[in-house]
């Protein structure tokens, strides 16, 4: 996950949509196993890291009553072959038959073990490899972005809303962009300054630049990044916040008004069970699932947030799950730029790419 998978992704994203057809992989019958099934998890960080990781071992643990069985795992697989291969092939020496990978940087030794080990099937989370028994996945994040960006421009008193994100790479621009656009749904004036900070966790650096986004006045501090900090900050200053990753109110319960959430097991168990059927096929360009299938959604904190917005937010909640689009035309840039012509809405490659932003928002490095 946290190697800079997305310039590649967008890449793949492009020739995705060029050439996508109802046809997977040149076996039509498709993916069995063939024996018991056995899962494994192969986990990028530590299975309580509080973020990315924590939520796929929540998962696991929901996953385990679900299919009724015990998946076993193994924590803190760094993102290189050296060190992905040794406890991927124990696994499979022990009958091991589905293996699930949490991180981009699995990818390629992913696909490489695919080819090796064809009676296994492999599903990798933020993966960009796939193949016959090979399906890599992620979520649509800038729905649940949204959705928190609404409640943050409804319990804002000043409209300036902060955001503490990672990278401006895609995958973090587009949920700048929904956060703003979820926000001005609450208040049309809302304007959201995000302050990205060139790594995926580090509490320092997320601290200076909540600190930075509170002292200019904003009141309530959004987040694409791994640590709880921004929250904690929040709370310390007396403003409110939204989580990513996890409920966040777990850290910082009189900031944290709503979370965009992973609940990798609503993508994950359904899979699953689709290979354990038999004739599994794979999409060629891995699994975007919407938040109507999972793996994204929100948590609200209602005893901050009042029963109205509470009401608002769920029937847009609705809405997404109904098929309404965030991407839809037509949509111009704070240039002015045309992005989204009337009657369009932004196709997969056209959101990994996002390098622009929606009036409203104000970025800074």
């Amino acid at each position: 996950m946290r190697s800079n998978w997305w310039l590649k992704i967008a890449a793949v994203a492009t020739v995705a949509v060029g050439m996508m057809s109802g046809s997977a992989f040149a076996d039509d019958a498709g993916f069995s196993l063939k024996a018991k099934p056995k899962i494994a998890i192969i986990m990028y960080g530590a299975k309580n890291d509080g973020g990315w990781t924590q939520a796929f071992e929540e998962a696991r643990e929901r996953m385990e009553k679900d299919l009724g069985m015990k998946i076993a795992y193994v924590e803190n697989v760094d993102e290189n072959a050296a060190k992905i291969t040794p406890p991927v092939e124990k696994f499979i020496k022990k009958g091991y038959n589905i293996i699930i990978g949490t991180a981009f940087g699995y990818s390629d030794t992913f696909l490489a073990l695919s080819k090796k080990y064809p009676d296994v099937a492999f599903l990798n989370g933020s993966g960009t490899t796939n193949g016959p028994n090979l399906q890599a996945f992620y979520g649509r994040t800038y729905e649940s972005q949204y959705l928190c960006g609404m409640v943050a421009g409804a319990m804002s008193k000043t409209g300036k809303l902060g955001f503490v994100g990672a990278n401006p790479y895609g995958v973090v621009n587009w949920t700048v962009n929904g956060f703003e656009m979820g926000a001005k749904l609450s208040n049309p004036k809302a304007t959201t300054t995000a302050i990205f900070i060139g790594t995926w966790a580090d509490p320092v650096k997320e601290r200076a630049a909540a600190e930075a986004l509170i002292d200019g006045g904003a009141d309530v501090i959004g987040q694409h990044v791994d640590t709880p900090t921004p929250q904690i900050v929040a709370q310390e200053r007396g403003v409110y916040g939204t989580g990513h990753h996890r409920d966040l109110s777990e850290f910082a319960p009189k900031a944290t008004l709503c979370s965009s959430v992973w609940y990798w097991d609503r993508y994950l168990t359904p899979e699953i069970k689709k290979i354990m059927a038999g004739g599994w096929k794979p999409n060629p360009y891995g699994a975007f699932p919407t938040i109507k299938e999972g793996p994204t959604d929100i948590i609200l904190n209602k005893n901050l947030v009042p029963a109205d917005v509470v009401t608002k937010v769920m029937a847009e909640r609705q809405a997404l799950i109904d098929g309404k689009e965030i991407y839809a035309g037509p949509i111009v840039d704070v240039n002015g730029k045309e992005q989204v012509s009337a009657g369009k809405v932004l196709d997969d490659a056209g959101l990994w790419k996002m390098d622009w932003y929606v009036p409203g928002v104000i970025t800074q490095k």
